[in-house]
């Protein structure tokens, strides 16, 4: 019998947003499951990021540990996102989250939304 292959892990943190998500989550007023991440329609250039803190975590999340933070992923956003390295990056007069994704096709000229492609089963056996 064939053992089953292994998931490919949605998601993956640089250090430098893993150590930001920590100390965001240090000082919240109460106790948080988690990062919840997804994608949501709307923008110029059809879908946007979010993200939000979890109370606790929703039956079909995709849960994601990576360097000590959860990140809760929306499950419709799951083919949206895999593959994607979330990063937080300090510059000259803004700060924030950054999504590496190789399913971008595209963005605003704003950098407030993208244009996704959801991933096929060969993108996600590559992960």
């Amino acid at each position: 019998m064939a053992s089953p292959r292994p998931r490919p892990q949605v998601m993956r943190l640089t250090d430098a947003a893993a150590m930001r998500i920590k100390d965001i989550l240090g000082k919240a007023e109460k106790p948080i499951a988690g990062v919840r991440v997804g994608v949501k329609n709307g923008g110029c250039a059809g879908m946007s990021y979010t993200m939000e803190y979890a109370d606790s975590v929703r039956p079909h999340d995709e849960v994601v540990e990576d360097k000590g933070v959860k990140l809760l992923i929306d499950p419709k956003a799951v083919l949206f996102l895999l593959g994607t390295e979330m990063d937080f990056k300090v510059e000259k007069l803004t700060a924030g989250f950054v999504f590496n994704n190789p399913n971008q096709t595209s963005a605003c000229g704003c950098g407030e939304s993208v244009a996704l492609t959801p991933a096929s089963e060969d993108t996600a056996e590559a992960h």
